[in-house]
């Protein structure tokens, strides 16, 4: 009977390994430790599958090369940048608002080392980190004071929580909204230790509806920007200058949650208009909350601006400390508001604008210059065009308007396995070293180029994966 057993002394020694040049090089740019782990375990495999009875590359060259790959896998950051072709701008699942190249250097910055996030250089004594950005919002929003947390539901969660504690809320059946990863009012309302109160109908609210509610145990009136959906039909609202005037008769803050927080007119831009925190103030709340990295396009923070009494309610709140901003985050966002101070220019130095303003007939030249890119990266067995299409702003912002723009829709050439043709090419766009994100409708595979600000690094990547 012939012996059968694998011969496992054709497996070099993790030490014999370690003294080739390939594994030296390894040990130079991934350390040693890494290194070794990831030659032990290739050299466990190798024994496990000769036991197996497999047949198996175990030169000394084979194992370091599949070192070096998973080496490199494991160097590769989780969080990377990608060409969002969704068309979609503000796209919550691919980061939102890009931020301009001053917050970018205003962060570098800060992350460097020290800073004077929370010293007073003028006293030399402990100082208050909102100061970086209070009187710039203040300038921005006519509003007396202003705090910043580290996103708009933080700042919905200590508005609530400061001011309406075990107190009740009247807000209207129809803004009851519940917006990305189940964010739900009702459910902030509760956390935040404040009784809802809810009033009217879904698509009718009357003033006489709030009056009714208004007690003794009332905290606060609010009013919550509706995202991602509109209520149309037939329909009535309370306008904002009357909340106000209810809720002042009542003796109680009126609170507006704005949600996309567009600090000037859109219109200017030829986009719709989108309610600013000044025409906010200005018809008379007391207290607003907005985003920080939607139509304001800056970086993550939720951002309360007015009446100074009660902002300084807010910043005694514990709850202001647990969810302060970083001085990364407060950097970049003084950054991108200085920006606002000249307007004329603010559409080419704040990409989130500038990718708004987009005509269509510009991104359907891009369209047209890239579609050979495409041709030459894909088979023939895909018809690409270049078709018009409709975009979106995203993130709650203007949920029923569109935005005309342009795309290259590549579709397959073969009806049968459509469906799962489609899967490969949009998982092979995702392989890229940038990855490309684009959207499967209408059987073909839609690269909005709205927001494609890099076009030469998007053809030299198509390029240099044609034919892989």
């Amino acid at each position: 009977m012939s012996d059968t057993r694998p011969d496992f002394s054709t497996i070099p020694s993790l030490d014999r390994i370690l003294k080739t040049p390939e594994a030296a090089a390894l040990v130079e740019t991934s350390g040693h430790e890494p290194t070794v782990v990831v030659l032990r375990g290739l050299l466990n495999e190798a024994r496990a599958a000769m036991a197996d009875g497999k047949s198996i590359d175990v030169s000394e060259s084979a194992i370091t090369q599949s070192a070096a790959i998973r080496l490199a896998q494991a160097a590769a950051p989780s969080l990377k940048r990608v060409f969002n072709l969704t068309g979609t701008v503000l796209h919550t699942n691919l980061g939102r608002a890009p931020l301009a190249e001053d917050a970018i250097s205003a962060m570098a910055d800060a992350a460097r080392g020290a800073s004077n996030l929370e010293f007073d250089l003028a006293t030399g004594k402990r100082g208050d980190r909102d100061v970086h950005v209070e009187e710039l919002l203040c300038e921005l929003t006519g509003a007396e004071a202003a705090t910043v947390v580290n996103n708009n539901a933080g700042a919905v969660l200590l508005l609530l929580n400061a001011l309406a504690l075990r107190k009740e809320v009247p807000v209207s059946r129809g803004e009851l909204v519940e917006i990305g990863g189940a964010f739900r009012i009702p459910d902030i309302m509760s956390r935040a230790g404040a009784k809802l109160v809810e009033v009217g109908t879904t698509n009718r609210t009357h003033a006489a509806d709030f009056e009714n509610a208004l007690g003794e145990r009332t905290g606060l009136i609010m009013k919550v920007h509706t995202s991602n959906y509109m209520v149309q039909g037939f329909t009535a609202s309370v306008p904002e200058d009357i909340l106000a005037e209810i809720a002042h008769g009542g003796d109680v803050p009126f609170a507006v949650d704005l949600g996309a927080g567009a600090l000037v007119d859109l219109e200017r831009w030829g986009l719709p208009h989108e309610p600013t925190p000044r025409e906010t103030l200005a018809a008379g709340a007391d207290i607003i909350t907005f985003s920080g990295d939607k139509l304001l396009g800056g970086p993550q923070a939720g951002l309360i601006v007015g009446r100074r009494d009660l902002i300084a309610r807010l910043k005694k709140n514990p709850l202001k400390r647990a969810l302060r901003c970083d001085k990364a985050t407060l950097a970049a966002l003084a950054a991108t508001l200085k920006l606002y101070r000249d307007p004329d220019r603010l559409a080419a130095r704040l990409p989130t604008l500038g990718r708004l303003a987009r005509t269509a007939a510009e991104i359907r030249r891009d369209a047209e210059a890239l579609r050979g890119d495409i041709v030459e990266f894909l088979s023939a067995d895909f018809t690409i065009m270049v078709a018009d299409c409709a975009g979106q702003i995203g993130s709650g912002a203007l949920p029923v308007e569109t935005l005309e723009s342009a795309a290259l829709t590549i579709t397959p050439n073969a009806t049968r396995g459509r469906g799962a043709a489609l899967k490969r090419l949009a998982a092979r766009f995702r392989a890229l070293p940038i990855p490309v994100i684009g959207r499967v409708q209408d059987d073909a595979l839609w690269l909005d180029l709205r927001c494609l600000d890099d076009i030469d690094g998007f053809r030299a990547q198509l390029r240099n994966g044609a034919d892989q």
